[in-house]
């Protein structure tokens, strides 16, 4: 691998596969690697994150832990610079991100660009169903929730991960393979 390491925020709804894409991605396609983030959760099986203390969390980012951390849905999140620092030359990491962070994501993190995951609501609406997390009309709630602007300038790349799993990494593979821009693959 050659060239500068680059971070890329994977984003979209609830239920679109966020998590499933990165960790898919991560273990078939070169040069790409899950980054852990830091959540204020306890742990379970549907997410990989590293599960603290709203304390541990308060005293990492007093002691400047994180590239990246916010607050969403009484949850704090963060990206510890460790997992930023430890990309090699020409590899991409993989991190979930809240919208909310992306302006600022672009302006810490080195080569930033976005994946925006999409996927027809009736699919978002079974996902979330078999997690068993949400209620049906919780469900129904989230899924008429707008979805907030992007900033302007992102580079972002558009994926619908309404199909399999296997297409979506390989649209998602091709896209961020080529040069910057705005592009959207199906």
């Amino acid at each position: 691998m050659s060239g500068a390491p680059r971070v890329v925020g994977v984003i979209g709804p609830s239920g679109v596969g966020k998590d499933s894409l990165i960790a898919a991605l991560a273990a078939s396609a070169p040069g790409f690697r899950a980054l852990q983030r830091v959540v204020t959760r306890p742990a379970d099986e549907t997410e990989p994150f590293r599960s603290v203390t709203e304390a541990e969390f308060k005293a990492m980012a007093e002691a400047g832990a994180f590239a990246l951390h916010w607050s969403a849905h009484r949850l704090r999140y963060g990206v510890p610079r460790a997992e930023i620092a430890a990309l090699g030359p020409g590899e991409t990491g993989l991190v979930n991100l809240s919208r909310s962070v992306l302006a600022e994501a672009s302006r810490v993190l080195p080569g930033f660009a976005v994946l925006q995951l999409t996927a027809p609501p009736e699919v978002l609406a079974l996902r979330l169903s078999d997690r068993g997390r949400e209620t049906g009309a919780d469900i129904a709630a989230r899924l008429a929730r707008p979805a907030p602007a992007l900033p302007e300038g992102l580079e972002i790349v558009v994926v619908d991960n309404g199909g399999t799993l296997d297409q979506a990494v390989r649209a998602a593979s091709r896209a961020l393979s080529r040069p910057s821009g705005r592009s959207s693959i199906r």
